[in-house]
């Protein structure tokens, strides 16, 4: 049965879970209070990262966090006044740096993440925004095979989650890419990944081809959900209230606040992300590569190189750090001796951080017809095709094929 749903949130997940309604039948309403992509869509580091399954919090975290935060060549930033606000997140966050919880986390992750080029393939089929989708490898990138075997708990658990890998080291990783720096020794290649060659333009086009095939697109701040006994009855924003049967919230790192109102306590922060995009460099990498001694990103784009990667704790309202982007020109220069660029440009963004590092994808209970998707930390483009496939889903009364039980937003009742 046909019905009139409002998505909250033009990024990814909103976006992907409204085409996705939309091709089922429904009459979707997308409103967001900036416009599409204008958020974390926009910034991400571009990689379909599939392998992406081990969180942040891994066995050992607790121990080398304190040194990190005090070491700026780290990739660890801590705005010191925010502290007290972030606390009580903080504990429960550091309380699943355990193996038990991180192979529960990767283990909820892979359904979610680990088919991203077919996701995003499926979603794009058809539409302008196909162009911008090269299937790719992924590579990580080590000092040396001691460094690589250093990580290998979370490799293992890649191992146990299904990936493979190629090894390349020395002279076979020099044939790969030559760009690199002779003291980067080691390499693990990662094949059915992909790359978006512009992510905002990607998450653009998408929302496009939904307004062209007859979606509404409205421009607002929502300020809270309309419901009547028991039920969504509308969104009330920018001072009128929009009538559905059903409202999603995925409003990212700003979900926190409309969750509220629904008597929904979710341990949410903002994990702050930087990128920096050096435009017409001098060389450009074969393939994205995350380069594990400074943990972040370099994708290949149109035109540029980006670099995502850095975390930094400091709420929603603080100003832009420079020490983060100032350590990403520094990794590169190290990485990559002799590159240069024309010009660059400089992003901070806000990724959802929940405290438990599984996304809200589900039904918000005592409340038929609200609903939830976010919270996907640094892989919101990664997994949000398959986040807003099982939301139509399950919106749309059918039962997706995997278990969903790990991301319901029930466990924040």
């Amino acid at each position: 049965m046909s019905q009139k749903i409002a998505i909250i949130g033009a990024g990814i997940v909103g976006v992907s879970t409204a085409l996705w309604l939309q091709r089922d039948g429904h009459e979707v309403v997308l409103i967001d209070r900036k416009g599409p992509a204008e958020g974390a869509s926009h910034g991400n580091g571009g990689v379909l990262a599939s392998c992406a399954v081990v969180p942040v919090t891994v066995p050992g975290l607790l121990r080398k966090a304190p040194r990190m935060l005090m070491d700026p060549n780290q990739p660890l930033f801590l705005k010191w006044a925010y502290l007290p606000k972030l606390a009580p997140w903080l504990r429960q966050y550091l309380g699943h740096a355990n193996a038990t919880d991180t192979k529960r986390i990767a283990e909820a992750l892979l359904p979610i993440v680990g088919d991203s080029l077919a996701d995003h393939q499926a979603l794009s089929a058809g539409t302008p925004a196909e162009r911008f989708i090269v299937p790719s490898d992924y590579l990580y990138l080590y000092d040396t095979r001691g460094h690589y075997e250093a990580d290998s708990f979370g490799w293992n658990l890649r191992r146990e989650a299904g990936f493979t890998w190629d090894e390349l080291e020395g002279a076979a990783f020099r044939d790969y890419d030559s760009i690199f720096t002779p003291d980067i020794n080691f390499a693990v290649r990662l094949g059915d990944h992909g790359r978006i060659t512009d992510p905002g333009g990607y998450v653009k086009a998408l929302a496009k081809h939904f307004e062209a095939q007859g979606g509404t697109f409205i421009k607002a701040d929502v300020q809270d959900i309309v419901r009547e006994g028991g039920k969504v009855t509308g969104v009330r924003a920018g001072g009128d209230t929009i009538a559905c049967d059903d409202a999603v919230i995925a409003l990212g790192a700003w979900s926190g606040g409309l969750a509220g109102k629904l008597g929904m306590n979710v341990p949410l922060e903002t994990e702050r992300g930087y990128h920096l995009e050096l435009w017409e460099p001098s060389v450009m990498p074969k393939a994205p590569v995350m380069i594990a001694s400074g943990k972040f990103v370099a994708t290949p784009m149109d035109g540029r190189i980006r670099l995502a990667g850095i975390v930094e704790f400091g709420g929603l309202k603080t100003a832009v750090s420079k020490a983060p982007l100032d350590l990403l020109r520094r990794n590169i220069r190290a990485a990559i001796p002799g590159l240069t660029w024309k010009n660059e440009v400089e992003w901070m963004g806000h990724r959802p951080a929940p405290a438990d590092s599984i996304p809200a994808i589900g039904a918000v209970p005592g409340l038929k017809g609200a609903w939830m998707g976010f919270g996907h930390h640094h892989i919101g483009l990664t997994g949000g095709p398959k986040t807003g496939r099982l939301l139509a889903q399950m919106i749309g009364g059918r039962t997706p094929n995997i278990d969903v039980e790990a991301y319901a937003p029930a466990r924040w009742a």
